[in-house]
């Protein structure tokens, strides 16, 4: 439901970054909206980017303003460019948010918020403030403002996949068989053969999830001979489809890591309608960016190995009826976070909360109390 905006000011807000110029055409690399109480200054403000999908107006904005806080929806130059993502970059421009915050807004304590399929992004900005572990990706550098980055001091985690390869990885369709060819089918591997289920015996769920990581190897071997391949030929990169992403198998049988969600239903609607369709994630990618973000093997996108650095107060948030992110994603979040001060919490309503009614108000209540708490 909308929320009354009245008593809630928004500004827009764009800035350059260390390793990002303004556009020819006028355009600044990192974009977003502040959103704060009307004629305040908060000194709290929360931070929301992701990996692609525009967050300026992230649903959470207008709801933290109006309980005092400061929100900055913020985008990174990789905003609807997924195909060409790489995480140094899009690290230096949350940073380049961040330190907006601190410096030009005023705000002295800054509290991320990982949403979506943002979780493991802000999961790696943060660990990556606190002291650079990151490899760069292949043949190129790693930025010296890498270094610079300044780390925020509270961690929310809202609705989160655990990290980039992980979700790529549980939503691969195995059964394909020719890469260039979206409609090339193993029928042993088709989880919408009907002879496989649902329900999916134990068995096909154990031979589905390792032609799973296997599929994601493959490719991850392939990007590295074909970079080889183009260096030789004089090129430094190219880009590639990747079909098939709706092929989680907990999408169609809700025994399968149980929760309150809408079986035989995903974020574009029918699954195997998706599935055989040109939408879904990774769709266009490079070499490079498969390699940056959703290499099992390669990726510094991964979410275990930041949270694991992460030990600033966290809070973990999940609503039950999600039909893309699952109970298990949310423990394995809260496993792996390496805070002391930690905490998981399971809500009512769907990935983007607009349902209940009160889906919003209720998880904007939640954080507030959670960082007054420690404030």
């Amino acid at each position: 439901m909308p929320m009354n905006t009245k008593g809630v000011e928004r500004e827009f807000v764009s800035l350059t970054s260390a390793t990002g110029a303004r556009n020819g055409a006028g355009f600044y690399p990192c974009q977003g909206l502040y959103y704060t109480p009307s004629g305040q200054r908060p000194t709290t403000a929360l931070i929301a980017t992701h990996y692609n999908v525009d967050f300026s107006e992230h649903y959470l904005g207008e709801y933290m303003a109006a309980r005092g806080f400061g929100f900055l929806g913020w985008n990174t130059r990789f905003r609807g460019n997924e195909g060409f993502f790489l995480l140094e970059h899009a690290l230096i421009d949350i940073g380049a948010g961040v330190r907006w915050l601190k410096e030009e807004a005023g705000v002295e304590q800054v509290v991320i918020v990982g949403n979506s399929g943002g979780g493991s992004l802000m999961g790696a900005y943060q660990s990556q403030a606190l002291g650079v572990t990151m490899t760069p990706t292949p043949d190129l550098k790693l930025p010296d403002a890498l270094h610079e980055l300044i780390p925020a001091d509270l961690y929310v985690s809202l609705c989160a996949h655990l990290g980039r390869p992980e979700v790529l990885t549980d939503w691969f369709d195995p059964s394909i068989t020719d890469e260039t060819d979206p409609a090339s089918v193993d029928e042993s591997l088709n989880m919408y053969n009907p002879d496989n289920g649902p329900p999916y015996a134990d068995a096909f769920i154990e031979k589905y999830r390792a032609a799973q990581v296997a599929r994601n190897d493959r490719l991850t071997a392939w990007c590295h001979s074909e970079l080889a391949r183009m260096k030789e030929l004089g090129m430094f990169d190219r880009a590639f489809n990747m079909y098939r992403t709706w092929a989680d198998l907990r999408l169609m049988d809700g025994d399968i890591d149980p929760s309150e969600r809408q079986v035989g239903l995903c974020y574009a609607g029918d699954p195997k309608t998706a599935n055989f369709s040109p939408r879904g994630i990774g769709l266009l990618n490079t070499l490079r960016t498969w390699l940056s973000m959703w290499s099992l093997k390669d990726s510094h996108c991964s979410g275990a190995a930041h949270l694991n650095r992460i030990t600033q107060p966290a809070l973990v948030i999940q609503s039950n009826a999600d039909t893309g992110v699952f109970p298990s994603d949310a423990r394995s979040i809260y496993d792996a976070l390496g805070a002391a001060d930690k905490g998981m919490e399971m809500i009512p309503g769907d990935h983007y909360l607009e349902t209940p009614a009160d889906a919003r108000d209720g998880v904007a209540d939640m954080i507030t109390d959670w960082i007054k708490s420690r404030s």
